[in-house]
């Protein structure tokens, strides 16, 4: 990427994830308990909380875990099945949105400092560069945000 400093992509993917980020704690705030926690009459639907939950997960395995060495505990199955009070789970992506940069500007000075990380069904954790865990977060939570949306509505078109 001739002509990118590294800050420029730190703040694009800063941005970009946060958003993200932001959308879901949002959406979720909007939710009672039960809204949340149900999971729609769809084959292979997740409910809001385990959609969020599953993305928490996610950018703390890449993130944490595989770019800060952090080795943050994750049970990837168990992130489809969870449930929970949603004011909880907000306060989860808060602290998600306050040390993601740190894992930005890790990953673009240092690189990776964990590739034993355990947490995923990847193939190439311990191959991929830097700016690929980067993206890959980023494709996620933009993914899953897109879910959280059609999630959210499809429960509200059922609540009428």
């Amino acid at each position: 990427m001739a002509g990118t400093d590294v800050d420029e992509i730190s703040r694009a993917v800063i941005a970009i994830a946060d958003e993200s980020l932001d959308h879901m704690r949002k959406i979720l705030s909007q939710m009672s308990y039960q809204q949340a926690n149900t999971v729609p009459a769809l084959p292979g639907a997740n409910s809001p909380y385990a959609i969020v939950t599953h993305c928490v997960g996610m950018t703390d395995y890449w993130g944490g875990s595989v770019i800060a060495g952090l080795r943050i505990p994750r049970d990837r199955d168990a992130e489809f099945e969870a449930h929970g009070d949603p004011r909880d789970l907000c306060d989860e992506v808060e602290r998600l949105r306050r040390r993601f940069p740190g894992w930005v500007r890790i990953a673009l000075t240092e690189g990776i400092r964990d590739r034993t990380a355990v947490g995923t069904t990847r193939s190439n954790a311990e191959t991929a560069s830097p700016m690929w865990v980067l993206l890959h977060i980023v494709r996620e939570l933009s993914q899953h945000l897109g879910q959280l949306e059609i999630t959210r509505d499809l429960l509200a078109t059922n609540d009428h």
